[in-house]
């Protein structure tokens, strides 16, 4: 008896260690979490009234740059550009969107000879993106916040 008393109290002993509560601060769960969020991406793209908002998050987007190159192709379009020599140039144009939809080019990156030929190019960019319309911001977390892009536009002027 004395032996099977012995070992109950042992038992009751060391299983206290099992009850203790281990508390976690929380300057160590937000350490944790920022270190497994990805900043790079977004739940929701940026998108257009025109965009379906039931789509997936990968139509979604190519829904947003489609129609934001359409727009930008369509004004230049409808600008007469006269040139020395035919150009066949990408156009990178950085920009971004805040957490209230609004698109702010930041900026234009064209060739030299591009820049030569057509030297209110970056005017024309700017102009072409002043009558967007309805731009809702992208979400992360159930939250509005700005991103930033590049969209690739190609010139071509014969």
């Amino acid at each position: 008896m004395k032996q099977l008393s012995f070992i109950l109290i042992c038992l009751l002993v060391t299983s206290c260690n099992y009850f203790d509560v281990k508390k976690t601060s929380s300057e160590v769960i937000l350490e944790n979490e920022l270190l497994t969020f990805n900043w790079n991406e977004v739940d929701e793209y940026p998108m257009f009234e025109s965009c379906d908002g039931s789509a997936s998050k990968e139509d979604k987007k190519h829904c947003f740059q489609n129609t934001l190159t359409n727009i930008i192709t369509e004004k230049l379009q409808r600008d007469t550009l006269v040139v020395t020599q035919d150009i066949n140039d990408t156009v990178y144009i950085n920009f971004e969107i805040s957490k209230e939809g609004i698109l702010s080019l930041l900026t234009i990156k064209a060739d030299s000879i591009t820049l030569q030929e057509i030297p209110n190019i970056k005017e024309l960019l700017h102009k072409s993106v002043d009558s967007l319309p309805k731009i809702y911001p992208a979400i992360r977390r159930s939250q509005q916040v700005k991103t930033a892009f590049t969209l690739p536009v190609i010139i071509k002027v014969n």
